[in-house]
């Protein structure tokens, strides 16, 4: 399996701690550790470390975005100031915290293209102007294009969804920063994974040796893909060995994955020739749970195939 690795993430310098450890602590060791967790917000640890001690890091996570729920509107605001526009002038410059920098330079947010570069600047005075406060999502759950689509939708909102929508994604983006700095965490939902697998129904056998490629849909159908993510070769039981994706989560957006048959059947002798009637089967789906699990099977023969969501 051969996987595109995208840009590194900069390592946060603060060494992991347990829970245990965290419950023991002073609080100025215990702010040290957890006050960039929330974006210039210090003061959500130095709260939660007056209501310890926490029987687990999801009660941990729980009561940080409880004390910010809690905030008055004008502090709540405020809070939300505090973070930087997405593909905005911080990224560019880098002058963002260095979590913030891990985040978007994942998605190269911080060296977009001029053309695009000006879209997103475009949404985030919009945006600003609209609701007070900048556009927040949680990068680590969506791809770029996933993402304007949601920043064009939700400009269409009330300022009251928004304010809950920014609290839902901070929910998330900060439960990514707790995990990386609390050493056996134990916190779910954090990763999800996609697999494959492809069965040759000519033969009643798995398909052993089809090349597979994912590609993410960039544009328009059918067409607009990137340059391929993952690529494997199905292994004896038609399945690629490891996951197509897993460890992290999976980006909300549209894939395609293109199940090369054609050369599969003619290495098997079932066609002969080079202009197989199936050559290149593509199957585009949608992922919209960062944490779930997605199994796209395919079935095949030399002229026909199925898929389906499976388990």
């Amino acid at each position: 399996m051969t996987v595109a690795v995208p840009a590194p993430e900069p390592a946060i310098p603060e060494p992991v701690m347990t829970l245990a450890e965290l419950n023991a602590c002073d609080v100025a060791t215990f702010v040290a550790h957890l006050g960039t967790v929330f974006e210039h917000a210090p003061f959500v640890a130095e709260g939660a470390a007056r209501l310890r001690p926490f029987a687990s890091a999801d009660a941990l996570h729980r009561a940080m975005v409880e004390l910010v729920a809690a905030l008055p509107e004008a502090d709540l605001v405020a809070l939300l100031a505090g973070h930087p526009d997405l593909a905005g002038p911080a990224a560019r410059g880098g002058t963002m915290t260095a979590e913030s920098t891990r985040e978007q330079a994942a998605l190269s947010l911080d060296r977009l293209p001029e053309a695009e570069t000006a879209r997103w600047d475009a949404l985030n005075a919009a945006y600003r102007a609209r609701f007070g406060f900048p556009f927040i999502l949680c990068a680590r759950h969506y791809g770029r294009t996933a993402m304007l689509q949601v920043f064009e939708r939700r400009l269409a909102a009330s300022r009251a969804e928004e304010m809950a929508a920014a609290l839902r994604e901070i929910a998330q983006i900060t439960r990514h920063r707790l995990a990386a700095r609390l050493a056996g965490h134990g916190l779910a939902d954090l990763a999800g994974r996609l697999t494959t697998h492809v069965l040759d129904t000519s033969r009643g056998r798995p398909a052993q040796g089809m090349r597979v490629a994912l590609h993410e849909v960039t544009g328009a159908l059918p067409c607009g893909t990137s340059d391929p993510l993952v690529e494997a070769v199905t292994d004896a039981h038609g399945q690629t060995g490891e996951p197509l994706l897993s460890g992290a989560p999976l980006r909300i957006g549209r894939y395609e994955l293109r199940f090369h048959v054609g050369d599969y059947f003619r290495r098997t002798g079932a066609v002969a020739g080079d202009f197989a009637f199936l050559d290149v089967v593509p199957v585009v789906f949608c992922i919209d749970e960062p944490t779930g699990d997605y199994h796209v099977p395919l079935t095949v023969t030399p002229f026909a195939y199925a898929t389906y969501r499976g388990q």
